[in-house]
């Protein structure tokens, strides 16, 4: 069943977005060759614990850090760690954050230094579908009005969209219902109302969509290697349309 928010308990979930928002802003600052992703896993907890929330992440289900950190061919759920970035990587950093009992989640793929054409049409591609999905939010379209605009984007673009991992409804739960694919037939699934909360996440491929899970049970990387990227908003539908509850401002 789809949990409905009020308009105070969206206002506090605007708290802990922009918590979200200022921690990937922090670690944009310092995405460079050289650093570690643990490094910038754990400014991110220093971010979240200096504003008195806590990362969503941490525990959740087993995993054992504050961000989710994706390098080059890795599409969700990298574990931060000694891993160096290097000149020509991307990486897609997936923060959660908890704040007085309710969620904030949000994503975003950055280049570390200057990266190939390839990669940086990926990324404006993903981040774009991203913002194709969020334009089908507003009461009386259906939730797969958001996916079939996302897979048509990135379709035409000449790439791909992950099928095994999806979007999220959110709130007091960091996963709640409905489940928000980035594929599908648009007309269908349920209709949206003023009071859902959508986490939309696109996960895109340069090549394929199928995906493999690496041996640490939790890194899914693409099947044949090629680079992924992964944007993501927590998002309100409001009277007006929608409202994006993971900006700064």
């Amino acid at each position: 069943m789809v949990e409905m928010k009020s308009d105070s308990e969206i206002a506090q979930m605007r708290e802990a977005g922009k918590i979200v928002a200022e921690v990937l802003a922090r670690v944009e600052e310092k995405i460079k060759p050289g650093i570690t992703t643990g490094e910038l896993d754990r400014l991110a907890d220093e971010t979240i614990a200096a504003r008195g929330a806590q990362p969503a992440f941490k525990g959740y289900r087993g995993f054992p850090a504050t961000l989710c950190t994706s390098v080059n061919e890795q599409v969700v759920h990298g574990i931060p760690g000694t891993r160096v970035l290097t000149e020509g990587d991307i990486i897609s950093i997936d923060c959660g954050v908890l704040l007085n009992g309710f969620y904030g989640d949000a994503a975003k793929t950055f280049a570390v230094g200057q990266i190939s054409e390839d990669k940086q049409n990926l990324l404006t591609v993903t981040e774009q579908s991203l913002m194709m999905g969020i334009s089908k939010v507003a009461i009386g379209n259906r939730l797969s009005d958001i996916s079939a605009a996302i897979q048509i984007y990135v379709e035409e673009k000449g790439m791909s969209v992950v099928r095994d991992y999806t979007g999220h409804g959110i709130g007091r739960q960091l996963h709640e219902s409905p489940e928000v694919r980035n594929f599908g037939r648009p007309g269908r699934g349920p209709r949206l109302e003023k009071g859902m909360v959508l986490a939309i996440e696109p996960m895109v491929n340069l090549g394929v969509y199928q995906v493999n899970i690496e041996r640490d049970k939790w890194t899914v990387i693409t099947k044949d290697r090629m680079p992924s990227a992964h944007f993501e908003h927590t998002v309100a539908v409001t009277e007006n349309g929608y409202d994006i509850l993971t900006l700064l401002e």
